[in-house]
């Protein structure tokens, strides 16, 4: 069976890791999700990923989740742009998450980044979703 939204997929699968207290979640690999995850290890918002070879050829992500005093670091974690809806914004109209304390990730032309980095390189796109 295909799957139509694989990176909502993904956000579903770590949101619901962190209600169980999860240590770590594993998805099924793709550029799309190891891009996002780069992102979010960058920012602060997981520990580390690491990509796992499966049988059969198929390989897997092991998403390490991170936590401060029990609690998960990423409080809202939504997704913005679907595939029946697609959110293109320019470089002025790029959201401000929470005034500033959270990020949106960006698909630009010069690859997936954070809201801040997509206004520091001038350049607007597909809003994925937004982290807080």
């Amino acid at each position: 069976m295909s799957m139509t939204d694989p990176l909502g997929d993904m956000l579903t699968r770590i949101r619901n890791a962190q209600l169980r207290k999860k240590e770590h979640v594993i998805t099924p690999n793709s550029k799309l999700r190891a891009w996002v995850l780069d992102v979010l290890k960058s920012e602060g918002y997981i520990r580390s990923y690491e990509i796992e070879k499966g049988e059969g050829g198929t390989s897997s992500i092991k998403v390490e989740l991170k936590y401060f005093d029990g609690e998960p670091v990423i409080k809202e974690l939504r997704r913005i742009s679907t595939p029946g809806r697609r959110v293109y914004l320019g470089v002025e109209e790029l959201p401000k998450v929470r005034q500033g304390l959270g990020i949106a990730i960006v698909s630009t032309s010069k690859g997936i980044m954070s809201d801040n980095n997509a206004r520091q390189s001038r350049v607007g796109g597909e809003v994925l979703c937004t982290v807080f």
